[in-house]
């Protein structure tokens, strides 16, 4: 079987997170100089390994192998959140480029094909997921106009221009070039380091819905209104968010979270009244059963909840669709991780969105997780240690060449 470099593979994740680094983590957001100090870095990378790099108009770097026959397709992100962590998407890439240099190295491998990626905004600065949409066909040209960035206005055409980028063609996936795509990612949860276990299995993505609720009230003088002459957008907006924790429990599956991500109160005075409450508000299962009960719910409880002489509107603003990994490639990853950590692995599923989720309307694709330290993820304390790295990128290598080599599963 292939054999990474573990000296190689550590240098390369450590040498990337030099670029745009920000205490222990990465500030390195998308079409920013750092991002594109990373995507060139990542080009001579892939251009010493043998690949042949090049970077398309929306930014994605591509590394195509040479010869002829079916590839497997590896790889994630490098941009980052804004003073984040060190692996979140890197790991993925930086593991695509060692497996082919491992294949490189091992007779076995002569004649298997792995092309690398390194898709761009999967972070969502502009819009989502936009390199992996853009890759298989799934971004038009209108909507990159319509897109910013949207921490700063920008718009994405201006940042393209910004970034070199304005002009180059977009890179569209080649028919039947791959037979699947394999995205390996820190878990960005708890649950193996918990468990004691090195190796998650993805079963499925996580479908999202997302909403902005908006309570509309009267703003008033906090001491000289009398609380029964009150239209306090605030207190509404409180009651509801009270009635949803009591309600989605009892509907939950296993893997439903829901969060309030934002909630603003206008002024924001305590002296005053708010005439306006707005919350943002989302939940996540890999089941579409759960999340349209979840739905319903929601919908009850806002026409329902105690609102007083306050309206309320409920839009929904965002929705993804879980997505199911590949049960061979699935099966292929659970064989590599039980030969290399025997009885240490899981299947589960993610929290969390990845352009594996985009992929799959075009190919077969699985996931592969490793732990990390205290769950910890989208901060600059992000991290996971060197042994279950070399460990999760060995497991990669050992499924892809089966994959390849058409071992039987």
């Amino acid at each position: 079987m292939p054999k990474i470099d573990a000296d190689r593979l550590i240098r390369d994740l450590r040498d990337l997170a030099s670029i745009g680094a920000y205490r222990t983590g990465v500030h390195r957001p998308t079409y920013s100089a750092a991002d594109m100090d990373g995507r060139r870095w990542l080009i001579e990378r892939m251009r010493a390994a043998g690949l042949e790099p090049s970077i398309d108009g929306i930014g994605n770097v591509l590394g195509r192998s040479a010869g002829s026959g079916p590839k497997l397709l590896l790889g994630s992100h490098v941009e980052t959140q804004n003073h984040a962590g060190w692996l979140d998407g890197a790991l993925g890439v930086v593991f695509g480029l060692e497996v082919f240099r491992a294949f490189v190295g091992d007779a076995s491998c002569a004649g298997l094909g792995i092309d690398v990626i390194a898709f761009a905004d999967e972070e969502g600065h502009f819009g989502g997921f936009l390199g992996s949409r853009s890759f298989i066909g799934a971004l038009d040209e209108a909507e990159i106009d319509r897109c910013a960035n949207k921490y700063d206005g920008t718009g994405l055409r201006d940042a393209l221009l910004s970034a070199g980028l304005a002009g180059l063609p977009r890179v569209v996936m080649e028919p039947g070039r791959y037979s699947g795509y394999l995205e390996a990612h820190i878990e960005q949860g708890a649950v193996l380091e918990a468990a004691g276990e090195k190796i998650g299995v993805v079963t499925a993505i996580v479908g999202s819905r997302q909403h902005r609720i908006v309570f509309n009230g009267q703003q008033n003088h906090a001491g000289t209104t009398p609380m029964a002459l009150r239209r306090d957008a605030g207190m509404a907006l409180v009651r509801l968010a009270a009635a949803i924790g009591e309600r989605f429990s009892d509907i939950a599956g296993p893997a439903t979270v829901w969060t309030i991500g934002r909630i603003t109160l206008e002024p924001g005075a305590p002296s005053i009244v708010p005439g306006r409450a707005e919350m943002l508000f989302q939940f996540r299962d890999t089941d579409p059963a759960i999340l349209d009960a979840l739905s319903t719910e929601l919908d009850r409880l806002v026409a329902n909840v105690e609102k007083g002489p306050c309206g309320v509107e409920l839009h929904r603003v965002g929705t993804s669709t879980p997505t199911l990994m590949d049960a061979d490639l699935q099966v292929a990853l659970s064989q590599a991780a039980e030969r290399h950590a025997p009885g240490r692995h899981r299947k589960m599923p993610s929290g969390a969105g990845h352009d594996a989720q985009i992929l799959a309307r075009a190919m077969p694709v699985a996931m592969l997780f490793v732990p990390s330290i205290g769950g910890i993820s989208h901060h600059h304390d992000e991290n996971t240690s060197d042994a279950d790295i070399v460990l999760g990128c060995a497991v990669l290598a050992d499924a892809a060449a089966d994959i390849l080599k058409g071992v039987p599963r």
